[in-house]
């Protein structure tokens, strides 16, 4: 049965045109939201990568700082273990936590950059 074939139950030719035109437009926009649904699933995707990748950097970072500090104690303990009397042992924790807050104040101000760079980029993408 052709188009030409088939009833058209009494339905004017205008009628069925614009009712085909309806739909048209109708499967465009369907198609326009779906795209447009896609490429925010991607961007959000993309920025979930990102914010983790960047997470992930700085739990790094803190690791590799943290084994760095554990390795520094056992070494003044080590040393501590080595000293010949109380002055030795005074002047070693001197010098031990001197040395470590030069440390710890460089590696919060490292970790500070890192985060807030991650932040930074994480923020920008929104």
């Amino acid at each position: 049965m052709s188009k030409q074939d088939a009833p058209n139950f009494g339905i004017p030719d205008e009628m069925r045109a614009f009712a085909e035109k309806s739909v048209e437009q109708a499967r465009a926009a369907f198609d326009s939201f779906i795209s447009a649904a896609q490429q925010a699933v991607n961007t959000a995707q993309t920025q979930a990568l990102n914010a983790q990748s960047g997470a992930r950097e700085v739990g790094e970072l803190a690791l590799r700082y943290a084994e760095e500090n554990v390795a520094a104690s056992f070494e003044f303990a080590q040393r501590l273990v080595a000293a010949k009397d109380p002055g030795e042992v005074a002047a070693m924790h001197a010098d031990y936590v001197k040395n470590q807050i030069a440390v710890l104040s460089d590696q919060a101000k490292e970790l500070g950059k890192k985060a807030g760079k991650v932040a930074g980029q994480s923020g920008a993408e929104h």
